[in-house]
């Protein structure tokens, strides 16, 4: 089933990209930041907007033991987790607002859940699908509840090995996801292009039989361009207004003009992915009249034989095709024929 479809709009490699906005912390915890970006992934270019609905007590617990810390090789390092979803998290009072607005911009908009409790919450709110984060791909509870709304899902692969991508994927269809797509996924922020493998796009679609997508934490837009390439229907974006403002996603997050060239950079790849064609388009059916043909470019007396001196392949395609060169080279003119005439049967003795 390599097509899925959220609010009458077909996910798959046959359709146009879908692109998401992550606004994720990109709000600084202001309303008006938030709609803003949901203005400026309108005018972008976006397709949907997506959120994060969790609370800091949802997600861990306040601890400043050492296990709660997060470590050196992050952007994180030195807060502990609560700390970085209290900064981080979305107000959950704002969805609705924010829904509105995207929808009258013609977008979508949805979240990622991180308990049950969100969903419940998401529920109320007729979300046309959700999401889940590479990390909660281990959370087999969270992905019942999700599956148990029959929702479409879209779950990223980030650091999940095929066994555990295929526990997900078996746990979600077992519990009531009729409609899935998974997103390939490096969790590292940023992520450098040459960590994104982006060949592991094709292989999940075949070994899970789904629509498959990138999200995408590279500041380089050819990544998302070549993961279009390799069959991606989805792209997923964190977007900010300003990456020199200090927050929890804006290193690796685009700005609006980026974002707004990498879409364009991405409808550009899938429109000209088209189909496998052989027969001459439209267009180039006027430039076929360029191409080579057998031309007399001497004068040639009736009776005289071609020669490879006298007769040649050349531009543009009035005479008769090439392949014949050696078949009328020998043979003698049936006229008087001047130099730069295409030549033709009816000219040959």
């Amino acid at each position: 089933m390599q097509s899925i479809v959220i609010a009458n709009r077909t996910l798959s490699s046959q359709h146009p990209v879908y692109v998401i906005a992550e606004l994720s912390a990109n709000h600084g915890h202001k309303l008006d930041e938030a709609l803003k970006l949901v203005h400026a992934a309108h005018a972008a270019g976006a397709d949907a907007i997506k959120l994060q609905t969790y609370l800091p007590g949802t997600m861990t617990i306040n601890s400043n033991k050492p296990w709660f810390q997060i470590g050196k090789g992050t952007i994180w390092e030195g807060k502990n987790l609560y700390q970085l979803y209290e900064e981080a998290y979305t107000p959950w009072e704002w969805t609705q607002e924010i829904m509105s607005l995207a929808s009258s911009l013609g977008m979508h908009c949805f979240s990622t859940p991180f308990d049950p409790t969100a969903v419940d919450y998401l529920e109320k709110l007729d979300m046309p699908a959700y999401k889940i984060a590479s990390f909660e791909v281990v959370d087999l509870p969270l992905l019942k509840a999700i599956a148990q709304t029959g929702r479409p899902v879209i779950m990223s692969t980030g650091m999940a090995s095929l066994s555990e991508i295929d526990e997900a994927v078996t746990t979600l269809r077992n519990h009531g996801t009729k409609q899935l797509a998974l997103l390939k996924c490096t969790s590292a922020y940023p992520s450098l292009p040459g960590d994104m493998n982006l060949r592991t796009i094709p292989h999940l679609a075949q070994a899970f039989d789904v629509p498959v997508g990138l999200s995408d934490h590279t500041m380089d837009v050819a990544v998302p361009v070549a993961a279009v390439a390799l069959g991606a229907c989805i792209i997923e974006k964190h977007l900010t207004m300003d990456r020199s403002v200090p927050g929890p996603d804006s290193q690796f997050s685009l700005e609006p003009a980026e974002f707004k060239a990498m879409v364009a950079a991405v409808r550009t790849t899938s429109e000209a992915l088209g189909r496998v064609q052989y027969d001459v388009s439209e267009k180039e059916q006027a430039s076929r009249v360029f191409r080579r043909s057998l031309f007399v470019v001497e004068d040639i007396q009736a009776g005289q034989p071609f020669t490879a001196r006298n007769v040649r392949s050349i531009r543009p395609g009035h005479g008769l095709h090439p392949r014949y060169l050696d078949v009328v080279i020998g043979k003698t003119a049936a006229t008087n024929i001047q130099a730069g005439t295409p030549l033709s049967w009816e000219l040959v003795g």
